[in-house]
């Protein structure tokens, strides 16, 4: 009858499994055993990297970098010399290690991602390899407090276009559009705020205000592959020639991955808002692009050092009892969704 291994379990001690640059792995490989067993060791992998794809397998383009490479024997010796013997019933190998500062944040793209996990491998004297994972996730948090303090002001960003020829129904059309600050984290709202107005004789069909998160993926030195989605949208109505119209509406900010990827050089992340003017004529569409930061932890002040609690649920608190969001920013719903229409 053949040996039966019950149970081969990697077990973190934080049940969360999120874990912090410079914070400690810790936990324990599970084994439960029917009978006797003869083991020549039980190895521990610990992997940290980031991966870019592209194309089909014949033409593939690939990249990758290694952010953790940690390798430990939890039983079995080299100058050991036979196998260790193992009884029946459970035992528990304890691990620890000290996860490196300066590690990008766990992130799933459709072109790519940055992953982290553990593998382990009881290797039986028979030949036998009995083998196991357990993926965690890195966030490596980013705080606007310690950015630039620009970022915590408004800013503005004006266009004065021309439609068409004058003479035959062109005209301009003046539009300002104002953020109340440039970085904000996952479940805050953008202000967006514009003035337009239409002194052409073309109506305006519409305009639209959008979040955007472009992503750029990098092998080899050169971008392979770049998304774009519209992650919240706001969109009026109409302007007739000579009118006028105000915007003062909000973008929702939902659960994502921080600002870039501090860390990885082969995955880009930028936040724009769009705001886009769409003539009803033939004319090209007006589009100004305002940059913004998002963050993990937001700006702080008075009131918010004395309450804690007025900050959004998703985000992390920097706190001896860290909260952690019910949502983490790895999971992306909207991967396999068509693209946005813009």
């Amino acid at each position: 009858m053949p040996r039966k291994l019950l149970k081969f379990l990697i077990i973190f001690d934080n049940t969360s499994l999120l874990y912090f640059p410079g914070q400690f792995l810790s936990g324990r490989v599970l084994i439960e055993l029917q009978d006797e067993t003869p083991a020549l060791g039980l190895h521990f992998h610990v992997v940290g990297e980031g991966v870019v794809r592209n194309g089909r397998r014949q033409e593939r383009t690939y990249d990758k970098e290694n952010y953790i490479d940690f390798r430990m024997r939890l039983l079995g010796d080299v100058d050991q010399g036979g196998p260790a013997i193992l009884s029946p019933g459970i035992h528990s190998f304890p691990f620890k290690l000290g996860l490196p500062l300066g590690l990008p944040s766990t992130f799933l793209g459709r072109y790519g991602w940055i992953q982290f996990y553990c593998k382990a491998a009881l290797r039986e004297n028979n030949g036998i390899i009995h083998k196991n994972h357990q993926v965690f996730i890195v966030m490596n948090p980013i705080d606007l407090n310690l950015e630039k303090p620009i970022l915590a002001q408004p800013f503005t960003c004006e266009v004065e276009h021309k439609l068409g020829v004058v003479c035959v129904g062109g005209g301009q059309i003046k539009c300002r559009v104002s953020l109340d600050r440039g970085g904000y984290v996952p479940g805050e709202n953008i202000l967006v705020t514009a003035f337009i107005s239409n002194y052409s004789n073309v109506s305006i069909k519409r305009t639209k205000a959008s979040l955007t998160e472009t992503i750029e993926y990098l092998a080899r030195g050169k971008v392979v592959q770049t998304e774009k989605r519209e992650l919240a949208v706001l969109v009026r109505g109409k302007i007739r020639p000579g009118g006028k119209d105000e915007w003062h509406n909000e973008l929702y900010v939902p659960p994502l991955p921080p600002t870039n990827l501090h860390g990885c050089h082969l995955i880009k992340i930028s936040y724009d808002v769009f705001f886009v003017i769409e003539p009803k004529s033939m004319e090209k569409e007006i589009k100004l692009q305002l940059p913004i930061v998002l963050a993990t932890y937001p700006f702080r002040n008075a009131s918010d050092a004395a309450n804690a609690n007025t900050w959004p649920d998703s985000v992390l608190k920097p706190d001896t009892h860290t909260h952690y969001p019910s949502t983490l920013p790895i999971f992306r719903p909207w991967l396999h969704e068509k693209p946005s229409e813009s």
